[in-house]
């Protein structure tokens, strides 16, 4: 990897474009290097991740909005929306295909400086090769391109200190996929990052407070904002330039300041993109940073005996998760039971006192009005707080993988008095974990999810086709959706309509 040095520059200071970060991006998806067999099994994997998460998320009410903003915008010849079919225009199938897969906040995670879910890159890059006739290889391609370029981004550029939300990096990463995708010229991908970004920084309000469908929905418009910019600078039209480092661009006004270096790590000539190899999906649909603390808390439950007799429960962990999803975060609502989907995902310690309480953990039934509602949930649940450890910091800043770390240590204090402590570096489906997932876990997240709501024989014709993805011929990617029954479609809310 080759480390480049990103820091404003005054307008009137001597700045080729070839040394901008967005040139150097658009110059790692124009490298044509091969893609390594570990890489491409892997997005694979989460090819099959992605549609067995918008499986899951397929009839609640954000998800149908968006689709039914799809369905009004047919083309020919278009992509495919998960649940059914027809073809639509791109950039709206990107849309509804990404809030189908965010909604749930139950797929691929990677963090570092900052948080990112680079899965979000697969629902316009795919739009894109689905629309454009690509076939398997090609996908591969750019898939492997826009997790290099989100992940190294999230590696060096903190965005939610100054509360940006993080999909700042993924405009940027899926214009760059869509352009390694296309094959199109450094200059025009260069001009569509640009693009991208300056119409992707948005406030973490979105994740704050009473949060709402609006989660789901920012990626996806991330998406969508990347493919329209491709399709703008394919014609000619140019970004603000420098778009990170101009006097008054990202760095200036939005992130570090006028001062700030940051140090960009990206592939170098030649050498391939195996980014995706670092990051990690999800066993249990919850913020990643609840991952370890619900296996920890199944694995404490025996130990602890009657809940009743718990008199605190204390859980040391990293910055990042004190104050995002902890006690540190300052937010009321994540006591609130009657708090919505998003806001519960986003509190460690509701997600505590239900594993601590069930033994387990389900992408419905422990979100239920009625299970957040429970009185003997709700004692145990304020008896939970967070406190920073400065090593589990340093650990989950690390940079050797060995050492990196999201868990937490958990302090169980009786009435009795008796403390029971125990903790867990990473969750169970981590690489490194107790049972990490491979291509098995992958097919069973899918069937598991897809049970109800994707006939048995279609769920067998989507996987047969996910894992033949690089060997699909040009024309032949719309085998990587899915349609559903219309009895499965109407268990959806009713919804009002909009100007479509």
């Amino acid at each position: 990897m080759k480390t480049h040095l990103v820091r404003t520059h005054r307008s009137a200071e001597e700045f080729p474009k070839e040394d901008h970060l967005a040139w150097k991006i658009a110059e790692v998806a124009t490298d044509s290097v091969e893609v390594t067999d570990a890489t491409s099994d892997m997005i694979v994997n989460r090819i099959i991740d992605n549609a067995a998460v918008a499986a899951a998320s397929l009839v609640r009410r954000p998800v149908v909005n968006a689709r039914a903003q799809a369905q009004s915008h047919p083309y020919t010849p278009g992509s495919t929306v998960f649940g059914i079919s027809g073809t639509f225009s791109p950039e709206w199938a990107a849309w509804a295909n990404g809030v189908a897969v965010r909604e749930l906040d139950f797929h691929d995670t990677f963090l570092a400086a900052e948080y990112s879910h680079p899965g979000d890159n697969i629902p316009p890059i795919l739009a894109v090769a689905q629309h454009a006739g690509r076939d398997g290889q090609d996908l591969i391609r750019g898939l492997a391109t826009g997790y290099e370029i989100q992940i190294d981004l999230v590696r060096a550029i903190c965005l939610h200190e100054h509360k940006i939300d993080h999909v700042a990096h993924l405009g940027p990463s899926a214009a760059a996929g869509i352009g390694t995708l296309l094959g199109l010229e450094t200059e025009t991908i260069y001009q569509a990052i640009g693009q991208a970004l300056h119409l992707t920084t948005a406030t973490r309000q979105s994740r704050k407070g009473e949060i709402s469908s609006w989660k789901a929905y920012a990626p996806a418009l991330a998406g969508k904002v990347a493919v329209e910019a491709v399709d703008r600078a394919m014609r000619g039209e140019g970004a603000p330039s420098p778009i990170w480092e101009g006097e008054d661009g990202v760095i200036a006004w939005l992130l570090g300041g006028p001062d700030k270096e940051y140090h960009v790590p990206l592939p170098g000539s030649g050498e391939a993109k195996r980014a995706i190899l670092d990051s990690y999906t999800k066993e249990h649909s919850a913020e990643y940073q609840s991952q370890a603390p619900i296996d920890l808390a199944r694995r404490m439950r025996s130990r602890v005996g009657d809940l009743d007799q718990i008199a605190s429960i204390v859980l040391h962990t990293s910055h990042h998760t004190h104050v995002v999803i902890g006690t540190g975060s300052g937010d009321p609502q994540k006591f609130d039971p009657t708090a919505s989907r998003e806001t519960l995902d986003h509190s460690v310690m509701y997600i505590f006192a239900v594993a601590l309480q069930d033994g387990t953990w389900h992408h419905e039934h422990s979100y239920a009005p009625e299970r957040a509602q429970r009185p003997d949930t709700i004692e145990l649940w304020n008896k939970i707080s967070t406190r920073e450890d400065p090593e589990w910091t340093r650990r989950y800043h690390s940079t050797d993988p060995d050492e990196k770390a999201f868990g937490a240590r958990a302090e169980i204090t009786l009435k009795s008095g008796e403390v029971i402590v125990d903790e867990l570096a990473v969750a169970d489906a981590h690489p490194l974990g107790a049972r990490p997932f491979a291509r098995d876990q992958y097919v069973a997240k899918f069937r598991t999810l897809a049970e109800g709501v994707i006939e048995p024989s279609e769920q067998d014709r989507f996987l047969d086709a996910a894992q033949r993805t690089p060997e699909l011929k040009a024309g032949e990617l719309d085998q990587l959706t899915f349609t559903v029954s219309e009895d499965v479609l109407a268990r959806a809310p009713k919804v009002a309509k909009g100007l479509f």
